[in-house]
């Protein structure tokens, strides 16, 4: 369960770059890196968002876990596919056509997969207990 916590310090980390490297390119332009190097700054935005969601989320299921057993493999899930689902958007922040690659669409599908199996197995776990008690 402990994977959770190492998956909220990720997210965090990655939250507080996207946090810096946007603000030098809206505040510093330097030449190369804004329009050039990060080319859709509104993407951008959403990896931001999603990375302290998804920290949000493995601090919170982590709390959970200390009070309901929570499957290992469904807090693996969680932590993996809560970092990549938002390193999606960070990829596509730089690489204008990211959708169309299948290398990323595959990368997209497993974290998707990844990311809904932890999700739901937790949300199983968590009304099975409350049906219980």
């Amino acid at each position: 369960m402990e994977i959770l916590l190492i998956g909220a310090a990720a997210c965090c980390t990655a939250l507080i770059l996207s946090a810096w490297l946007m603000t030098f390119a809206r505040w510093f332009p330097i030449d190369g890196i804004d329009g050039k190097f990060l080319i859709d700054y509104k993407t951008m935005i959403r990896a931001h968002v999603d990375y302290a969601l998804m920290a949000l989320f493995n601090l919170a299921f982590y709390a959970v876990g200390t009070r309901i057993e929570l499957p290992a493999f469904a807090c693996w899930c969680v932590a993996i596919g809560g970092f990549a689902n938002p390193t999606i958007f960070t990829i596509a922040a730089f690489d204008p056509d990211f959708w169309n690659k299948t290398k990323w669409r595959v990368f997209s599908a497993t974290s998707f997969v990844l990311t809904t199996i932890g999700f739901m197995t937790i949300s199983w776990v968590l009304v099975k207990h409350f049906i219980a008690n």
